[in-house]
């Protein structure tokens, strides 16, 4: 099988850094094309800090024009003051939110519901496992180093998943007679994928 440009994510593996941000612009310009998808859908953030996630937070703003049932984010526990985690904690936390429950049209800390988890927040945890059987559709950023595990994951429970700045590639291209297996695919970061060749 001949080498890719999948170093974000080799090196991201390798070092087990998996910081990567989305900004908000580009999650509203992502969502705008599945606005109708979303009506009467509890969404699932699962690998962002709720504190500091842009989909959490467009989420929650865009509550009503969506039609969302209910948005819930959950994350890693973790120490580190770092992009993810901008508050130290002890506890892994997620964060519920069913919509604007006094009707000022803001999103007020007071209709977000911050409950601990009893675990470390992992996405395959059984308490996080319980969230995303409860969610339809799952918008995240996953961490890079266990992308492996996080994609069968969503597949074997059925959910719509929208996985931001990832893209399916084909190691040997179609242009090449490279056909869509399992065997010839995989996931590239989106620069990655833009900045490969089919030679």
């Amino acid at each position: 099988m001949k080498r890719t440009l999948n170093t974000t994510i080799n090196r991201s593996r390798n070092e087990k850094n998996d910081e990567h941000y989305t900004q908000l612009s580009d999650i509203e310009d992502e969502v705008r094309h599945y606005r109708a998808q979303f009506a009467g859908k509890t969404v699932l953030c699962n690998c962002d800090d709720p504190r500091c996630s842009n989909f959490f937070k467009y989420f929650t703003r865009s509550f009503e024009i969506l039609g969302l049932k209910r948005v819930i984010a959950t994350c890693y526990k973790s120490q580190d003051v770092d992009l993810f985690t901008q508050k130290t904690c002890g506890k892994a936390v997620y964060q519920i939110y069913d919509g604007d429950a006094n009707g000022n049209r803001e999103v007020d800390g007071d209709e977000i519901a911050v409950r601990e988890l009893e675990g470390d927040g992992s996405f395959d945890s059984p308490e996080c496992l319980r969230l995303l059987d409860e969610a339809d559709i799952v918008v995240t950023n996953p961490p890079f180093s266990r992308f492996l595990d996080f994609l069968p994951l969503l597949v074997s429970r059925g959910k719509k998943f929208a996985i931001e700045q990832m893209q399916a590639d084909h190691i040997t291209p179609w242009a090449k007679g490279g056909k869509t297996t399992a065997e010839n695919c995989q996931m590239l970061c989106a620069d990655c994928n833009r900045r490969k060749s089919d030679a």
